[in-house]
């Protein structure tokens, strides 16, 4: 079925955002893990593996539409040099991801293309209420209990 050529353009911007969210989480979940931060290595690694099942649906959605996935294109990524600067790069990369998704979720009612809107909904929904919001908590705990406090818990 032949998409729109501005939503499969749109799906592959969203396709390089979660692409490097993805090399993102698999960095920082390997730092974790270098630095015996095992619960924080479990969630992120966790994390690296739900980017990945995003990228897997756009890239399915992008071949239904005829396509052509972009696989080389990436955003940026930041690696944070210590556990508060990992926690904000991701929750940052996170905030960048909703706002494409809703973006394009927007794009994708003009032009009729309700299906994919419907897929972006669920990646935005799993975006704002499990990753950010968790990013967020754990941001807010840093501050509330202590950064030495909060490393000790995730060990």
């Amino acid at each position: 079925m032949k998409g729109s050529d501005k939503v499969i353009a749109a799906l592959n911007t969203l396709l390089a955002s979660e692409l490097a969210a993805m090399d993102q989480y698999f960095i920082h979940s390997c730092m974790y893990d270098d630095w015996g931060l095992s619960k924080l290595h479990a969630r992120i690694s966790h994390e690296f593996d739900d980017e990945k099942g995003h990228a897997e649906l756009l890239i399915q959605r992008i071949l239904f539409l005829e396509g052509r996935p972009n696989m080389v294109a990436r955003d940026p990524i930041n690696v944070g040099e210590d556990v508060p600067a990992m926690l904000q790069s991701d929750l940052d990369i996170e905030y960048g991801v909703a706002n494409t998704l809703k973006e394009t979720i927007a794009l994708c009612e003009t032009e009729k293309d309700y299906q994919t809107r419907e897929i972006l909904e669920k990646l935005l929904e799993d975006t704002e209420e499990d990753h950010a919001y968790w990013l967020e908590k754990q941001l807010g705990l840093i501050k509330r209990i202590g950064l030495p406090n909060y490393l000790q818990s995730q060990m």
